[in-house]
């Protein structure tokens, strides 16, 4: 079996994105919306990456129940049987455990990725040479290695993964030291001056026999369950649904493993990234995609001289700065006076908000849904 033949792929796309609302929604979340007038949904753009270079017949996609029939509208070509349908969101260790061992089971020398389905990439042929080199490297060796990137500004809301000491005889992957997720803002200025820390991208590469030994290991509340796990996997029919799954906690993979494993590595990254989960992310990262080596880039996206960007709008600005409006076609905003805003509206929900106050958008959230809006 050469390498190709044993590369797989996990695209993560359960969430809701509540921090992109009231444009991301429960009826309708952020990876199933063109963001950047592309042409092409999140997930979309997801796939498409992937299946460049990863057999398309080992292309996995978790998500929810509810979202089956956006996912096979927008991906008609993937089989259901590649499809994780999750009753419930168990956080990012259950889909991975679910999809590790029915992978495993078809190919017990798996290599595999894991992806989420909100992510910008700049570049896609350094993409796909650091993934297949992360892929190779986890093929022979014992680990999990996390895809990051280095810093651009001391950003609040992504995670931080500390350098530790090199690998030798590879260049550009090291040791993990430490995992911090969304530092408060002395503590990303001090990581982006100390040149030792990188953005996590989510993006986690390792062989499925491994991981699944550890989750064994380091996961107390999966080992009862692993067996039927595993058994299931066998029958490579991933749209049974485990019938323990509500019962499994709610558990990130870093927090789960990454943190504990003692071969916990990282690859730093030559392909632009940003994430998309936030109203900040589409506004500071997505207008760098103009340019890139990306086969769709955004078209629907602009930004002017003091930082305001529209997508997918028309907008006047004055005295203002560093804004993001996105609004129904055939809406203009008038924006004066405003600076580090977001505005945005959606089904008749207009909101205005600081676009980095989070507990703000939660709030009106919160708002909104008791007003049945």
């Amino acid at each position: 079996m050469n390498n190709e033949d044993r590369n797989y792929c996990l695209i993560l796309a359960g969430g809701v994105g509540s921090r992109l609302w009231p444009t991301s929604r429960e009826k309708m979340p952020k990876q199933f919306i063109d963001f950047g007038g592309t042409g092409r949904t999140l997930i979309q753009l997801t796939y498409d990456r992937f299946a460049s270079f990863i057999d398309p017949n080992h292309i996995y996609v978790s998500t929810q129940e509810s979202y089956l029939p956006l996912l096979q509208a927008q991906l008609p070509q993937l089989p259901r049987e590649q499809v994780l349908a999750e009753p419930v969101r168990r956080g990012t260790l259950a889909p991975v455990t679910w999809a590790t061992s029915a992978i495993n089971r078809i190919c017990p020398d798996a290599r595999m990725v894991v992806s989420p389905a909100d992510q910008e990439i700049y570049d896609y042929d350094a993409f796909r040479e650091d993934i297949l080199r992360a892929l190779d490297w986890s093929g022979s060796q014992d680990g999990v290695v996390t895809m990051c990137v280095k810093p651009t500004r001391s950003e609040t809301a992504y995670g931080y993964v500390q350098a530790g000491e090199p690998m030798p005889g590879v260049e550009r992957i090291y040791h993990v030291k430490t995992f911090t997720e969304k530092p408060p803002a002395d503590f990303a200025q001090m990581f982006m001056d100390s040149g030792e820390f990188y953005w996590n991208t989510g993006l986690f590469v390792f062989a499925t026999h491994y991981m699944l030994n550890n989750i064994i290991k380091h996961v107390p509340e999966y080992r009862d369950e692993f067996p039927e796990m595993a058994n299931l996997g066998a029958t490579a029919v991933t749209e049974v649904v485990p019938r323990y799954y509500s019962a499994l906690p709610n558990l990130s993979l870093e927090y789960a493993v990454l943190e504990h494993t003692s071969h916990s590595y990282m690859q730093v990254c030559r392909f632009g990234w940003a994430d998309l989960g936030s109203w900040q992310g589409v506004g500071t990262d997505a207008i760098h995609a103009t340019g890139h080596n990306t086969p769709h880039p955004p078209t629907d996206i602009k930004v002017d001289g003091r930082g305001n960007v529209t997508v997918h709008s028309e907008a006047l600005f004055d005295d203002a700065a560093d804004n993001i409006v996105r609004l129904p076609s055939g809406h203009l905003a008038v924006v004066s006076g405003l600076q580090g805003f977001v505005i945005t509206e959606e089904d008749g929900v207009l909101m205005i908000c600081p676009k980095d106050d989070a507990a703000a958008m939660r709030r009106l959230q919160t708002l909104a849904h008791l007003d049945s809006l």
